[in-house]
C-alpha cells in the first residue's frame, strides 16, 4: 500500500506539519527526502530498508556508491535527493557558527565537522578559522591525503589565516581508518601549528579527530 493510502494522521508528511520534525523517526524523516516508494515498498518501507543495511543514520551519511547502489530501488537521483538534504542541515550548521560564538555552542561544531569530515575515504584536513569573536570566517580544507595521511605545512596554514585576517582556529581532520584516538603524529603536528600560528597571534583552540560518529577534541583530552 502506497502512503497516499495511509490515514492521513499516519502520513510522515503530514505528520511532521502537525507534531513536528522532532516527532517523526529516521525511517519517516528519510521517507520524505526519497519522495516515493519502489514497487511493492512504500517509502517509509524504502527508508527502513535502507537504514538497517547502511547501519542507522551515521551509516547512511558515511555508506561509499557501491554500498548504496547495492540496494535495490535506491537510484542516483534518491541519493541526490538524501545528500541534498544532508548539505543543508551542514550549511545551517555553517550559517550558525558564522552568527555566533563557536565555543558556547560545541555540539554544534561537533556536529558540523562530522558532517564534513566522517564519511572521507581519505585523510583530509580541515580548518575552521574564526574572528576575535570567535564567529566562523571561513572553514576550508588545507590538505588532502591517502587513506593513512595528510600532508599539512605549517608555512602554508599561516599565509591561510593571514588571508582570512583569524583570530583564532579549530583544527579537525579525519582518519578513515576508523580509530578517533589521536596519534602521535596528530599531536606533534598540532604543536608545530600552534608555535606557528603563536607567532602572527593566531590562537589554536582545539583540533579534533572524525572517525564515524566519534569526534575528540584534543583540547577536552587535554592534549592541546
Amino acid at each position: 500500500m502506497t502512503i497516499s493510502h495511509w490515514p492521513e494522521q499516519e502520513r510522515p508528511r503530514e505528520r511532521l506539519a502537525a507534531l513536528g520534525p522532532t516527532a517523526l523517526a529516521d525511517a519517516e524523516l528519510l521517507a520524505i527526502l526519497l519522495r516515493t516508494g519502489v514497487r511493492g515498498k512504500s517509502a517509509v518501507d524504502l527508508a527502513r530498508d535502507i537504514l538497517v543495511k547502511l547501519g542507522g543514520i551515521r551509516g547512511l551519511l558515511d555508506a561509499p556508491e557501491h554500498e548504496w547502489r547495492a540496494i535495490s530501488g535506491l537510484g542516483v537521483a534518491k541519493r541526490a535527493q538524501v545528500m541534498a538534504g544532508v548539505e543543508l542541515a551542514r550549511r545551517m550548521l555553517r550559517e550558525t557558527l558564522a552568527e555566533r560564538n563557536a565555543l558556547n555552542r560545541p555540539e554544534q561544531v561537533r556536529e558540523f565537522l562530522c558532517l564534513s569530515l566522517a564519511g572521507l575515504a581519505y585523510e583530509s584536513f580541515h580548518a575552521l578559522w574564526l574572528d576575535n569573536q570567535n564567529r566562523l570566517v571561513a572553514s576550508e580544507e588545507l590538505a588532502r591525503g591517502t587513506l593513512a595521511e595528510a600532508h599539512v605545512y605549517p608555512r602554508e596554514v599561516v599565509k591561510r589565516a593571514l588571508t582570512h585576517n583569524a583570530a583564532a582556529v579549530i583544527f579537525a581532520h579525519n582518519h578513515p581508518s576508523g580509530h578517533a584516538e589521536p596519534s602521535a603524529a596528530d599531536l606533534t603536528l598540532t604543536r608545530r601549528l600552534t608555535e606557528a600560528l603563536a607567532l602572527i597571534d593566531v590562537r589554536v583552540l582545539d583540533h579534533f579527530v572524525i572517525a564515524g560518529p566519534e569526534a575528540v577534541s584534543l583540547a577536552e583530552a587535554g592534549k592541546l
